[in-house]
């Protein structure tokens, strides 16, 4: 067909990221604070630090998935250069 940006491997690792992504944000989901009814559970370690870290962590997973290259794409990259 034609050169693409990306692998497939490429896809695999960024849905792997987005995946990772979306479990960050169902840990920040619950039940919040209505009127008249203080709800502590919004302030719990799991919303507050484990879910917005596992989130970064799910990003910094999808910028590697974009700027991973194969062992043969590199190498394929270092010889067009040097001719």
């Amino acid at each position: 067909m034609g050169n693409f940006a990306f692998t497939k491997t490429n896809y695999i690792l960024l849905a792997i990221g987005m995946a990772i992504v979306i479990i960050g944000l169902i840990l920040m989901a619950g039940e919040g604070s209505h009127e008249g009814v203080f709800n502590a559970d919004i302030f719990s370690a799991r919303r507050i630090k484990v879910a917005p870290l596992v989130s970064l962590a799910g990003f910094v997973f999808i910028m590697v998935a974009i700027m991973y290259k194969s062992k043969a794409e590199r190498k394929n990259i270092e010889t067009s250069k040097e001719a």
